[in-house]
Parts: structure tokens; sequence; C-alpha cells
């Protein structure tokens, strides 16, 4: 029996195509029976923690100094007593933040109270806690508020800010 090249090549090709198509389906079946390794989680966004300070804790009328050297806290605290002559004013804000500062801004906006994962809280602008233009909250015990900058260079130049609450007006 004499078989043409022309057929070969035909029956060569079907068992390569019946082949190709048979290999694909097995690739399209391997999660039935052996487990692919699953990628890992993205990195998500850390949950937003609620700072243990209510803003509305903090809306009112200080006096405010600063300290660079821990031994001149009892001294400061004295000294931002007396400017409650020209107090600073923390405002309410209309998002339930608070109307402040921020360091080198001439005018004040309002910023969000924020807490931390490790139980610190913050005054800063929208974005996560002990962000670079936020400050940490070092104290406060309801009459002083104690903050630091996180930024270096602010936290160099203003150093730790008192604030003591100023009595109400009469």
């Amino acid at each position: 029996m004499v078989r043409s090249n022309s057929g070969r090549a035909a029956l060569n090709l079907g068992i390569a195509a019946s082949l190709a198509v048979f290999l694909g389906a097995c690739g399209s079946m391997g999660s039935i029976g052996l487990s692919q390794p699953t990628p890992p989680p993205e990195p998500g966004v850390a949950p937003e923690v609620p700072a243990s300070i209510r803003s509305d804790e903090i809306v009112g009328r200080w006096g405010l100094a600063s300290y660079q050297n821990a031994n001149d806290r009892a001294r400061t605290e004295a000294a931002a007593k007396a400017q409650c002559r020209n107090p600073y004013v923390i405002g309410a804000g209309t998002h339930g933040g608070v109307i402040m500062h921020l360091a080198d801004e001439a005018t004040p906006q309002e910023l969000r109270l924020k807490g931390s994962q490790s139980g610190k809280n913050y005054i800063g602008p929208e974005g996560p806690a002990g962000g670079e233009k936020d400050r940490e909250i070092v104290s406060f015990d309801g009459r002083v508020l104690i903050t630091r900058f996180i930024d270096p260079d602010a936290a160099t130049r203003y150093g730790n800010m008192v604030y003591v609450r100023c009595a109400p007006k009469r």
C-alpha cells in the first residue's frame, strides 16, 4: 500500500490540531484537581481610627505659648495663661473639625482630629494620621493642650505648643 505525502501531512496536521485543543483544555482544567497558588492580597489602606479627643473638647479660647526644653513646661503654661488677654481661638469647623492654623500658614482652615493604631491623636488636614502637616497631641487634660508638629523643621521652630484654656467671658 502506497501513501501519498500530502495525505500524511494532512494526517499530521490533524493530529497536531487535536493535540493543541486537548492541551488547551487541560490547562483550563487545572483548577479542578490541582490547586493554583493564589496571589498575595493587595495592601489596603489602614482603616481610619477615630481620635480619643472630640473636636468640641478643644473648641474655645486659649492662651498660647511654646517651649523647647521640657524643664520649661510649667513656666510656659503660666506664660500661656497670661496670653488669655489676647486668646488664640479654636473654632468649630463646618464638617466636624476645628478651625486652626497649619505651620507657616496665615489663614486658619478646618483641620480634623485623627486617631492612630498606636493610640496617639493628631490634628491636621485630610489624610492619614501622622502626616507631614499634622501635629501630634502630646497631652490633653481638658484645661491644658500640648501639641508638637510632625514636620521636623516646624517642630524645631515652634517647639511644643502649650494651649491653656481661658476662663469663659462673663
